[in-house]
């Protein structure tokens, strides 16, 4: 087991590795000495066949998430070695696999993730005073892509997006930047990446694969040759540390900078427009002035708008249009935003799904957040706004997932998903009959005593169980001669001859395998249900995209008209 852990760290020499071994996360050697000390957790030791004991420490897998962060929010990346295979199943050594890699831009847990904030991995690309930039938030799958010609418009991006990590090219790491400033003053984890990455060629062909194109053209990234490379680079980074699809990624967005007002990183800090200068905090901010958003998903959007203002008077017009109409009409906004409130982060959601890790505690906030869709398009009826009539033309209220859900998960299901407990009766047969199985496996067994009694006449007949032959229909010698032709013997004893029928067999299966095969069918079930889900991505994402905008546009109303806020010409 330790040749086989010291290959794959030395596949993986830059990740600190938890090693699974049974209910725990192991680490050995340098892991050990660095991750007991990171985390203040005991180091002891591991007799390998080497003159002394390998330094290991560990952490329980159900709690892996805590001190996961942990190490993730230092800067260091972490490789997960699962089992891969059943250890019932296995011959020798269970085999096991890294499964994922997190780093401080692909950490998707919830604990560590800011609700109202992007959690953004960047990277750049440099060649000869020109600069690709490429970025991707893989939790809500928000993915923009441009290029600059001075590292002034580069270091511009970095403090507006504030990227938890970036990745790069060797040419920027010598381009001049202030990479102490980034890592100390903004906890940006930076690192040069493997030169093959920024292949040209392979780099459009990675991007031409993951959105399902055969061209570059209409993605808008024609304009962009030095931001495809940063792209495909990111891409490719991805996909040797996810491990997974990535099929949550269905769109890039090509912008200019112009498009937005340029706020250099020094006016955009004494703004103070998403953090105060003193204690780096929200409270005290304009967007803290702004932000009365009801959802994650619409706080992201405001803080987007407030540190990406608009400078095309079409675009701005439209959306003070919009914000007059919901401050005339004060019902319809406030009960928008009642209706906004109970919606849960359907875009961190989708990465759950996309990544296998969203639990049916998961599916029923989905379900409840989708349930008021429709009213929320309803509502939108009265606003005749160009904008809001727009979004709600936009509004997909998802009712075909939402009745598949309603009528498979119980209301209150556990977190676990191979435990069963999980899919309502009635929306599986097989899986109805397993519970009953399960429930009512004795009382089936006292029937057919009764019936085959009644239909043989061998009054003392009684079906037992032992564990070498399973259940069986015990006749006394007595009774022998009445034992019918299709009974089959199983045992022959001094007193008495134990005997089975198909009726039996079908019988004994059901209640015997129910559990397993109950746990196992609900499981399938279950995965059935997340990959419907996972093929309607394309839908949620757009319906996630208009709810967070609506919210966006109904907090600024209402700040709007309980400050007395003037709409500018």
């Amino acid at each position: 087991m330790m040749q086989e852990y010291c290959k794959t760290k030395e596949e993986y020499k830059d990740c600190i590795l938890f090693y699974r071994l049974g209910d725990f996360y192991e680490m050995f050697f340098d892991d050990a000495l660095t991750a007991s000390k990171e985390l203040e957790i005991t180091l002891t030791g591991k007799n390998c066949g080497l003159e002394e004991r390998a330094p290991m420490c560990g952490v329980p897998y159900h709690a892996v998430d805590s001190y996961l962060n942990k190490l993730v929010e230092k800067g260091y990346k972490v490789g997960i070695c699962e089992q891969v295979e059943d250890p019932s199943q296995a011959k020798g050594i269970v085999k096991r696999e890294i499964v994922r890699i997190v780093t401080p831009g692909t950490n998707i847990s919830q604990q560590s993730l800011d609700d109202e904030k992007n959690n953004y991995l960047m990277c750049i690309f440099a060649n000869d005073g020109s600069y690709g930039i490429s970025f991707v938030d893989v939790t809500t799958g928000d993915f923009r892509t441009t290029s600059m010609d001075s590292l002034a418009k580069v270091r511009d991006e970095i403090f507006k997006f504030e990227p938890a990590e970036i990745i790069c090219n060797d040419a920027f790491l010598i381009s001049g930047m202030d990479f102490d400033y980034l890592k100390d003053k903004m906890s940006i984890v930076i690192s040069s990446i493997e030169p093959y990455h920024f292949d040209e060629e392979q780099a459009e062909e990675r991007i031409k694969r993951q959105f399902k194109v055969g061209n570059l053209e209409g993605l808008g990234l024609v304009d962009h040759p030095m931001g495809v490379i940063a792209t495909g680079a990111l891409l490719g980074y991805l996909h040797e540390t996810q491990k997974s699809s990535l099929d949550h990624l269905m769109h890039i967005e090509a912008y200019e900078t112009s498009e937005f007002m340029i706020i250099d990183s020094s006016s955009r800090r004494n703004l103070e427009l998403c953090e105060t200068l003193r204690d780096k905090q929200k409270k005290g901010s304009l967007l803290w002035v702004l932000d009365k958003t009801k959802t994650a998903m619409g706080a992201r959007m405001l803080r987007n708008m407030v540190e990406q203002p608009l400078v095309d008077k079409k675009k701005i017009e439209e959306r003070y249009d919009a914000i007059t109409t919901l401050t005339d009409q004060t019902i319809v906004r406030e009960e928008l935003r009642e209706y906004l409130n109970p919606i849960y982060d359907l875009e961190r959601l989708m990465t759950k799904v996309s990544y296998k890790t969203a639990n049916p505690r998961d599916m029923i906030a989905f379900k409840t957040s989708l349930e008021l869709l429709p009213a929320i398009k309803t509502v939108l009826e009265e606003c005749k706004d160009p904008l809001l009539s727009g979004l709600r033309e936009d509004l997909d209220p998802l009712e075909d997932i939402h009745n598949l859900l309603e009528d498979s998960i119980i209301e209150e299901p556990p977190l676990a998903i191979k435990e069963g407990g999980i899919i309502k009766e009635g929306f599986k047969e097989d899986i109805d009959k397993l519970k009953r199985a399960k429930t009512e496996g004795k009382q089936w067994l006292m029937e057919l005593e009764e019936r085959e009694r009644e239909k043989t006449g061998i009054k003392n007949l009684k079906i037992k169980f032992n564990k070498v032959f399973g259940y069986y229909l015990d006749v006394t010698n007595s009774y022998k001669d009445l034992v019918p032709e299709h009974y089959i013997r199983k045992q022959t004893l001094a007193n008495s001859e134990r005997y089975t029928t198909e009726e039996l067999n079908q019988l004994a299966d059901t209640i015997l395998g129910s559990e397993d095969r109950l746990y196992a069918l609900e499981y399938e079930t279950y995965v059935m249900i997340r990959e419907t889900l996972a093929g309607e991505m394309e839908r949620i994402s757009r319906t996630a995209n208009v709810i967070a905008q609506i919210d966006a546009l109904a907090s600024l109303a209402y700040v709007a008209e309980r400050n007395h806020f003037v709409r500018p010409k």
